[in-house]
C-alpha cells in the first residue's frame, strides 16, 4: 500500500478575483492560475487538481493507494467528507467532481492543518498569482 502526502491550497484575490491554486505531492509542487472566482471555489479546485495528480502518479496502482491531503480550509474538508452540508449549487458540483475522484483510492484522508502549516502550497498560490502581473 503506498502512501502519497499532499498538501492544497487555493486563493482569490478578492473574492471574487484572480485566483490560483498550489499543490504539493511529496515534495514536489505547482501553481496553476484559474481565472477569477472565489476561495472556497480555489480551494476546491486545488483538491480535485491534486486529485487527478496522484491518480496519474499512482498509475495502475490507484485502488491499493492512499491519500493524506493536507488543506487549510475546514469548510472544504468538512464538505467533501460529509461533516457540513454545502448550500450552494456550483460547489456542490465541485465537491461531487472531488468525490468521483476520491472513490478511485483504496482511501484518502482528509487532515486540517493551520495555515502556517501550508507555506509551501500558499506560496505556490501567492506566486503563481504575482507572476500574472
Amino acid at each position: 500500500m503506498r502512501i502519497i502526502s499532499i498538501h492544497t491550497d487555493g486563493g482569490a484575490r478578492g473574492n471574487p478575483g484572480p485566483a490560483a491554486i498550489g499543490v504539493v505531492i511529496d515534495g514536489t509542487g505547482y501553481g496553476e492560475y484559474i481565472g477569477e472566482t472565489t476561495n472556497n471555489v480555489a480551494e476546491y479546485k486545488a483538491v480535485i487538481s491534486a486529485l487527478k495528480s496522484a491518480e496519474k502518479i499512482a498509475g495502475e496502482n490507484t485502488g491499493k493507494t492512499t491519500l493524506e491531503i493536507h488543506i487549510d480550509s475546514q469548510l472544504i474538508a468538512r464538505q467533501i467528507t460529509g461533516k457540513y452540508k454545502i448550500k450552494q449549487a456550483h460547489l456542490k458540483s465541485l465537491c461531487e467532481e472531488a468525490k468521483t475522484l476520491i472513490e478511485k483510492f483504496a482511501s484518502v484522508n482528509f487532515v486540517e492543518i493551520p495555515r502556517e502549516e501550508n507555506a509551501a502550497a500558499d506560496a505556490l498560490v501567492n506566486e503563481t498569482l504575482d507572476s500574472r502581473k
